[in-house]
């Protein structure tokens, strides 16, 4: 019998234990694939405005999730390496020289890694059309893709996961030269200490996370902390506080509060919580390590997706800010309004609902009045009359209207920001107009407007009496305004009203802004998605191995408790709750993490991100509750088998 064989047949008997990890690998490699599978799809090329930077985004998630796959590929292969310990020692015992062993390991983990690679990649190319298909639709696009197989996608993934199944054979082969034969049959009765603990570690662990959660709930433009350290040193502080403190959270925090739970008799000596109380005392300073890995890839995770699909979420929300009106554009000439006109009364799609001509006044005015450091001293603006901007907040189903008098004013910033914009309220500009010159005083700020502000830029809304005698002294500028149903389909009639008007005209509309932004923040939550999938699935993964690993070594444990009158009910009990305790831990600690950090996000693109993250959180969570359940009912197995 050659080692080829052994190898072949050790993963024919182990394959239950083989198999999280090789469907890691494969789910890997599909998305690897189809990561570079996309990057040549013609559909997306003939179809997408951007396909250039579509190609160099997957080319930067690709080059990502090399790095993690190999990363996850080494730490799992330590994993199998370590709990098949006895079975190395058994080989040595019989006489088998540890080079024949590593060679029956590196055979074992290269022969897994081909039929990964060989099913994941059969099982992208079936998946590319699907994926294909998504792609265009969260970009906003009806294409669909020809089922054609890359073949630069197939020899891309072939190499790059070749080399990581070597790279890691070679690491197994090498690690059994660590191992001395005592060590290997001893290895699990070795005594575990009882780890020691430090009320001021303790203290000191709850102290970074609350320093490097102040700095990021901080305001970025008014705090003195961030502008005394600056912005990239301020974000390197946060996160070595937050991974030293959550990793001293784990080893030290958590073993003092398990020893206070010790203590606690009534709980303590409560069925078999003397078992699992224990072990996860013995072990989590062991597991610290691990667990804060997996907190911060899961924190990354969900702040990564959080952001991705916010920015999804918010699209249409954020077109329609932008573009109050489905159409606008500066009437220059008259025969060219009427004929765009015509085009649109025309189209039976895209019905008007209303259409306004909003005579206008655009003036280059003096801003040092209004307190601003972050703009220019002179600025262009915008100014309606108050009747005007009464009708169109009507039009728009606006429940507002002014009523101005004299010289008072408001302005309309779609886009304001207490940091960054000027300081509005009570502050006075001078209007000036040929000889006329005119002081407004600002009375309100709207965080809206009811021109489209590509067009207007900056809107000003004034007195009527006070437009009139401004109106007549310059001459005007009319605004032809749109409103049209199915606004977020209308991309044919978008371009034909486009190519009609010049550069001048500043058209703008809100199908062009959909578009665009359904385009970037489609491919972010397509790459976002799959890569925080990978990341959960690896994650997962790792306690799962970890957990798995630590059940071959409780089995004589429990058993003697089976013998001594604890029912199996009991002892399943006490497992759920020890698995509990090591998946809730980074679970909790990352979304802590993605909270604050969303929350910093949120604060600084001035963008409620309530209701998208939490989706992104539950889904997450309910992917992990998944593998808690799946890692309790494999651990029973090994503890009952």
């Amino acid at each position: 019998m050659t080692l080829f064989s052994i190898a072949r047949k050790n993963i024919r008997k182990n394959f239950t234990n083989y198999f999280l990890y090789i469907g890691s690998m494969i789910f890997s490699i599909i998305i690897y694939f189809t990561f570079v599978s996309l990057k040549y799809d013609q559909a997306i090329q003939e179809t997408t405005e951007s396909s250039n930077k579509i190609s160099s985004v997957f080319n930067g998630a690709s080059i990502v999730l090399i790095i993690f796959v190999a990363v996850f590929i080494w730490y799992s292969n330590s994993f199998f390496i370590k709990k098949r310990k006895k079975e190395v020692g058994l080989y040595s015992l019989l006489g088998v020289r540890k080079k024949q062993i590593g060679r029956m390991l590196f055979y074992e983990n290269f022969f897994m890694g081909i039929i990964a690679l060989l099913i994941g990649i059969i099982l992208g190319s079936i998946l590319s059309k699907f994926f294909v298909i998504i792609l265009m639709k969260v970009m906003g696009y009806d294409a669909i893709g020809n089922l054609a197989i890359s073949s630069q996608a197939i020899v891309n993934t072939i190499l790059v996961f070749t080399v990581l199944t070597a790279i890691t054979s070679i690491h197994g082969y090498r690690l059994i030269y660590r191992f001395k034969l005592i060590e290997l049959f001893k290895a699990e009765q070795e005594g575990e200490k009882e780890p020691k603990t430090s009320i001021i570690t303790a203290i000191v662990s709850v102290l970074l996370v609350g320093i490097g959660y102040w700095l990021a709930l901080q305001n970025l433009f008014e705090s003195e902390v961030w502008r005394k350290l600056g912005f990239l040193i301020t974000l390197l502080v946060i996160l070595v506080t937050v991974i030293l403190g959550t990793y001293l959270l784990f080893s030290t925090l958590t073993v003092y509060l398990l020893k206070l739970l010790r203590k606690n008799k009534h709980h303590f000596w409560n069925g078999i919580n003397i078992i699992s109380t224990s072990q996860l005392l013995y072990r989590i300073k062991g597991n610290a390590r691990t667990l804060t890995i997996i907190a911060v890839l899961s924190a990354t995770t969900l702040t990564a997706v959080g952001t991705a699909y916010s920015f999804y979420y918010n699209n249409s929300s954020n077109a329609e800010m932008l573009n109050p009106n489905s159409m606008m554009f500066i009437a220059n000439d008259t025969s060219v309004s009427k004929q765009i006109n015509e085009r649109i009364s025309q189209d039976k799609d895209h019905e008007i609902i209303y259409h306004m001509s909003v005579p206008t006044m655009i003036i280059n005015v003096d801003i040092t009045n209004l307190h601003s450091n972050n703009l220019p001293d002179e600025m262009e603006y915008s100014i309606i009359d108050n009747s005007t901007f009464n009708q169109l907040a009507k039009l728009q189903k606006r429940d507002e209207s002014l009523s101005l008098k004299g010289n008072e004013a408001v302005v309309l910033e779609a886009g304001y920001s207490e940091s960054f914009s000027p300081k509005y309220i009570g502050a006075s500009i001078s209007l000036n107009v040929n000889d006329i010159s005119e002081e407004i005083i600002f009375k309100k700020v709207k965080k809206y407007n009811v021109l489209n502000p590509p067009t207007t830029g900056i809107t000003v809304v004034i007195s009527d009496e006070l437009f009139s005698k401004l109106a007549s002294g310059t001459n005007l500028v009319n605004m032809e305004v749109y409103e049209l149903k199915n606004e977020e389909n209308a991309k044919t009639l978008t371009k034909e009203v486009q190519t009609l008007l010049p550069n001048e005209a500043s058209f703008s509309s809100f199908y062009s802004d959909y578009a665009r932004g359904m385009e970037s923040t489609g491919l972010l939550i397509f790459i976002g998605g799959f890569l925080g999938l990978v990341f959960l699935g690896a994650t997962g993964s790792i306690i799962y191995f970890k957990q798995l690993t630590e059940a071959t070594s409780d089995k004589d444990r429990y058993m003697i408790l089976y013998k001594i009158g604890v029912n199996k009910k009991e002892v399943k009990k006490s497992i759920s709750k020890q698995i509990l305790f090591i998946f809730a831990l980074p679970l909790l600690a990352g979304i802590a993490h993605s909270i604050v950090a969303l929350t910093m996000l949120s604060k600084i693109m001035e963008m409620n991100l309530m209701i998208p993250v939490g989706i992104c959180i539950g889904v997450y969570v309910c992917i992990y509750i998944a593998y808690y359940f799946l890692t309790v009912r494999n651990y029973y197995k090994i503890i009952v088998k």
